[in-house]
C-alpha cells in the first residue's frame, strides 16, 4: 500500500457523487437591514438550515493561517483550507515572519535590489501595490517596514506608486493612508534621498486586473507607472480629491489613474537599471503586472517600451509558472491536498466556477498548484466572467455555472464534484445591497436546481462558503452597536469581507442517521470539509487532515 492509498472506511456511500458547493461571500451575520443574505427571499437555503445537518466554520483569522482573528478571510487562503484539509501560515503572516527574523532582508532578493540601486544614484526602487491595512492583498505596515529598511541599506531614490482599496477596508478611506505614506516619505527623504510617491489609482481600474477580465486594467497601470503617462496631478492627495470633486460617492477602488508630476514632468517613471517590487503579498492580482514586466515576448497589449529592470514580487504569485522569477518570500508549501489524493487514486473529479473564481477551485483548492494533478481522471470548466460592474449583473454567471455541474452530476463520470458561485463576494464587494440580495437569491434559485439532480442521482451535497461578505454590507460604529452614517444620514457602505462564521450543511437525501456531527471539535473551520467530504465518499482521511465534521453514530 503506497503513503496516497486512500483506505476505506466503515461509512457506506451513497451511489450517487458528492458535490461539493461554496458559496463565496456568504457568511452568518446578524440579521439585520445590512444582512443581503438574510433579506433574500432564500427557500432553499431556509430549508437546508432548518431541515439537514448544519454547523458552523470559521473561515477568518487563525483557523485559515492568518496572523491573527482580526484578520478577515478571503476567497484564496479559504480555498487553500478546504482543498488542503489542514492550515498553512498564509501570505500576510508568512510576510510579517520573513520582516521580523530579518530573512526577506537577508535574502538573495533583496541584497541585489539594494546592491543594483546603490550601482548608480540616479537608478530608483519602486513598490507598486495596493496601499491598505486591509492584510488581504498588502498592509501598508510591511511597505512602510521595506521603506524604512531602503534607507537604512543606502537606496537614494524610491518611487512608491500606491494602488487604492476602498474594497477591503472602508470605500473612501484612500486620504488617511495616502496622509501616513507621505509622512513616512517626507521623514526619509533627507541625507540626500528622494523618496516620493510617483503613480496611483484605484484597484479595480489600474493594475490589478485578475484571471485576464480586463487586461485594459493592466494598461493603464502600466503606462502610469513605468510610462508616466496619464492624468497628471501635483499630489497624490489632489489626485484623490479633484476625482471625488466629479463624483462625491465614488469609491477608491473606482478612482482613475493618476501621475505625480514635478515641473511638469513624471516625477517617477520605470527606466533601464531600476528595480521594481510588487509588495502585495496575494497571488491573484498580481500575476497580469508581472507577466508585464517578465515576458519577452508579450501581445495582451502595447508596452511602448519595456525597460530594463530588477522586478521582484513580494511572493511568488504562481509556482508552476514561475512567476515571478525573483520574490522576497517563499511561497506556504502546500502538498498532499485532497485534489492530489483523488487523482493519485483514480477517483474522477469536477471543478467548475465563472472566470472570477476559476482560480480558487482550480489552483488554489490545489494548494496554489496550476493545471491537473491528471488530465485523464479531472475536469475543470470556466465560464467566463461578464465584463459589466456586477451590481448591474448581480446573477453573473450562476446558471451557466449550474448547468454544466448539472451536467456533469448527470454523466456519471465523477465521484467527486465542486463549484463556487462567485455572486455573494463579487456582488458584496460593489456596496449596493439590493443587487447583492438579487445575487444571493439567484444563488438560492441555482442552488434547488442542484438539489434537485443530486437528489436524482443519489448523491450527496455539502454546501458552505470561503468567508463572509453579503452577510454585512453597513460599516459598524465604533461601539459596534449601530451602523456609522456618512454625512448625509445615509448608512455607510461595507465593500469588503466579514469575521463572520460560514455555514456548513449536508443535503443527504437517502439519510438514516448512519452519523452525527462532531462535537468533539472545539472551533471547527474550512479545513475540516476535506476529511468530511472524504467521509462521505467513504475514506478515512489522511493521518494528518483536520478531523471530520461528522462521526459514525
Amino acid at each position: 500500500m503506497s503513503d496516497w492509498t486512500l483506505e476505506k472506511n466503515e461509512f457506506k456511500p451513497r451511489k450517487g457523487p458528492v458535490l461539493l458547493v461554496v458559496m463565496d461571500g456568504v457568511g452568518i451575520g446578524r440579521e439585520d437591514e445590512g444582512n443581503a443574505v438574510h433579506l433574500a427571499r432564500t427557500p432553499v437555503l431556509d430549508g437546508l438550515w432548518r431541515d439537514h445537518p448544519t454547523t458552523q466554520l470559521a473561515a477568518h483569522g487563525l483557523a485559515v493561517g492568518l496572523p491573527s482573528d482580526a484578520d478577515m478571510g478571503n476567497s484564496e487562503v479559504g480555498h487553500n483550507a478546504l482543498g488542503a484539509g489542514r492550515v498553512f501560515d498564509q501570505g500576510a503572516k508568512l510576510v510579517d515572519n520573513a520582516i521580523e527574523d530579518g530573512s526577506l532582508y537577508a535574502g538573495e532578493v533583496w541584497q541585489s535590489i539594494v546592491s543594483r540601486c546603490r550601482e548608480e544614484s540616479s537608478r530608483k526602487l519602486h513598490f507598486i501595490g495596493l496601499l491598505s491595512d486591509g492584510n488581504v492583498h498588502s498592509h501598508i505596515d510591511q511597505l512602510a517596514l521595506m521603506l524604512r529598511r531602503a534607507a537604512a541599506d543606502g537606496v537614494e531614490q524610491v518611487c512608491v506608486h500606491p494602488l487604492l482599496d476602498g474594497r477591503d477596508v472602508g470605500p473612501q478611506t484612500s486620504q488617511v493612508y495616502i496622509e501616513q505614506l507621505e509622512g513616512l516619505l517626507s521623514e526619509l527623504s533627507q541625507d540626500g534621498r528622494d523618496y516620493r510617491i510617483a503613480s496611483g489609482g484605484g484597484r479595480m481600474l489600474v493594475t490589478m486586473d485578475r484571471y485576464e477580465a480586463d487586461w485594459a486594467i493592466v494598461e493603464r497601470g502600466w503606462k502610469a507607472h513605468v510610462l508616466g503617462q496619464g492624468r497628471g496631478f501635483e499630489s497624490a492627495m489632489a489626485a484623490i480629491e479633484a476625482y471625488r470633486v466629479e463624483d462625491p460617492q465614488v469609491s477608491d477602488q473606482f478612482l482613475g489613474a493618476f501621475v505625480v508630476t514635478r515641473g511638469g514632468k513624471p516625477a517617477g517613471t520605470v527606466d533601464d537599471g531600476d528595480a521594481v517590487v510588487f509588495f502585495n503579498f496575494r497571488g491573484d492580482r498580481a500575476i497580469e503586472i508581472t507577466r508585464a514586466f517578465e515576458e519577452a515576448e508579450f501581445d495582451e497589449f502595447d508596452r511602448q517600451r519595456v525597460p530594463e529592470v530588477l522586478y521582484a514580487g513580494m511572493m511568488q504569485y504562481d509556482g508552476d509558472l514561475r512567476l515571478p522569477k525573483q520574490f522576497l518570500v517563499p511561497p506556504p508549501a502546500i502538498s498532499r491536498t485532497m485534489g492530489e489524493y483523488l487523482a493519485k487514486n483514480g477517483i474522477r473529479q469536477f471543478a467548475c466556477a465563472e472566470t472570477q473564481k476559476f482560480g480558487h477551485v482550480t489552483y488554489f483548492w490545489n494548494g496554489n498548484r496550476s493545471g491537473y494533478f491528471d488530465e485523464a481522471t479531472e475536469r475543470y470548466v470556466q465560464c467566463e466572467s461578464d465584463r459589466v460592474p456586477f451590481e448591474q449583473r448581480p446573477w453573473m454567471k450562476a446558471a451557466e455555472v449550474t448547468d454544466a455541474t448539472i451536467s456533469a452530476l448527470q454523466s456519471g463520470e465523477f465521484a467527486f464534484l465542486r463549484v463556487n458561485y462567485a455572486n455573494g463576494d463579487m456582488v458584496g464587494h460593489t456596496g449596493d445591497v439590493e443587487a447583492s440580495i438579487t445575487a444571493m437569491q439567484v444563488v438560492d434559485l441555482c442552488l434547488g436546481r442542484l438539489l434537485e439532480v443530486v437528489e436524482k442521482v443519489g448523491g450527496i451535497a455539502l454546501i458552505t462558503a470561503d468567508h463572509g461578505n453579503s452577510d454585512e454590507m453597513f460599516e459598524w460604529d465604533t461601539k459596534g452597536k449601530t451602523f456609522a452614517k456618512n454625512p448625509d444620514g445615509s448608512y455607510r457602505s461595507k465593500t469588503s469581507h466579514t469575521l463572520n462564521p460560514v455555514p456548513l450543511t449536508i443535503f443527504d437525501p437517502s439519510f438514516d442517521g448512519e452519523y452525527a456531527l462532531n462535537s468533539e471539535i472545539e472551533r471547527p473551520g474550512l479545513s475540516n470539509v476535506a476529511s468530511t467530504v472524504l467521509f462521505l465518499m467513504g475514506y478515512k482521511a489522511p493521518a494528518d487532515y483536520d478531523p471530520p465534521l461528522v462521526v459514525k453514530a
